[in-house]
């Protein structure tokens, strides 16, 4: 396991709020669409890197578990260590060394488990291949705080909060803006691993372009729903996946792979650039998260920075409770991020049916199947 410490956490946007839905039982298993409530604790991964705060910092530790992409991730891990750092400011303390990041799976028990010998109050675990880790760790130690992202169980547990978040349906909002400025008639997606939390992007972004061609009589096609490279750290799998998808004249391209899509910005640049295709990143507003903001039609957000903060305040306050939390367009937790570069490209009648279609959404007259 390899611990890191990160040093310019972005800024957080303290706007958002999520819904805290019930915190009995959650409707499914490790899918972004149940609803509940988080908590948080903090922790230092070693007796070097102890939690310092000036005076009137709240004694409570926060720490946090990576899924395999890194906190430089620029994306998933990346956001959600964002949340853990703000909340350690807001609460006085620096939480910026309670970071184990996983090189592969089989680092999730050993860093939950340094975590919890090292005092953390709540330990954050990112990603719903640590399903498994968090709940046997949770269970042994019920005095400690967990919150995961990604993740919802069946039963919950007392001292496990679930964030989870509906990006199908900010994913299909992006979908339909995808299909109305394609060029070439289509649009492509690619996933890392074949899990829940990915397929929702998908499907919402496939379901998306189906909603516009509905509305325009145009027969944009979406094509990579199932395609995955089966991991979310190898840059050239990102490459050569975007190179079919070009290929295929795919001109929109939404990469849902983490790291893995930092390849995708590789193999456009080498294209021809934004003259060739753009992008829609996810998790995170890649015009601000990475380095090629004039690639980046628009985001596919999805606000963890918020919900981690959230869950660990919880903690920190005595209010925290287990179950499960729901990111959806309604309470902010998801959303597409602003077209950016990409403003004048966007037809006025397109964004003033986006805002309809965000109220469909909302009050149920659309409604997003998902398939993972």
């Amino acid at each position: 396991m390899r611990r890191t410490r990160w040093t310019k956490p972005a800024a957080l946007a303290m706007g958002l709020a999520l819904v805290a839905g019930a915190c009995g039982e959650a409707d499914e298993t490790a899918t972004d669409t149940t609803d509940g409530s988080t908590d948080a604790t903090t922790d230092d991964t070693d007796d070097t890197a102890q939690t310092e705060g000036g005076e009137g910092a709240v004694d409570y530790k926060a720490c946090e578990v990576t899924d395999t992409g890194g906190i430089d991730d620029w994306s998933f891990n990346q956001t959600a260590f964002e949340g853990l750092v703000a909340a350690g400011e807001e609460l006085g303390t620096d939480y910026s060394d309670n970071v184990l990041e996983s090189t592969s799976e089989a680092d999730f028990t050993p860093n939950i488990d340094a975590h919890i010998e090292n005092n953390c109050d709540m330990v954050v675990t990112v990603g719903f291949l640590l399903g498994d880790a968090t709940a046997e760790a949770a269970e042994a130690n019920p005095d400690t705080d967990f919150a995961i992202v990604d993740f919802a169980y069946d039963e919950t547990i007392p001292n496990v909060r679930g964030l989870v978040f509906a990006t199908e349906e900010a994913a299909f909002l992006a979908g339909y803006v995808a299909a109305a400025v394609s060029e070439s008639g289509t649009v492509g997606m690619y996933g890392g691993q074949e899990l829940p939390s990915v397929t929702a992007f998908m499907d919402g972004f496939e379901q998306g372009v189906e909603q516009y061609n509905t509305d325009t009589g145009e027969a944009v096609e979406a094509v990579g729903r199932n395609l995955f490279t089966g991991d979310f750290e190898n840059q050239t799998n990102g490459r050569t996946t975007t190179e079919q998808l070009l290929d295929q004249g795919a001109d929109v391209i939404m990469p849902v792979a983490g790291p893995v899509g930092l390849g995708s910005i590789e193999a456009i640049d080498a294209a021809g650039g934004a003259d060739v295709a753009t992008l829609i990143w996810v998790d995170s507003d890649g015009f601000e998260s990475t380095d090629a903001g004039e690639l980046m039609l628009t985001s596919v957000q999805k606000n963890m920075d918020v919900a981690v903060q959230e869950a660990v305040l919880a903690g920190a306050d005595g209010t925290f409770e287990g179950g499960v939390s729901r990111g959806t367009l309604e309470n902010g937790g998801v959303d597409i991020a602003p077209f950016h570069d990409f403003e004048d490209a966007v037809p006025e009648e397109v964004t003033t049916r986006l805002e309809e279609l965000r109220e469909e959404i909302i009050d149920g007259t659309i409604t997003i199947e998902l398939t993972g």
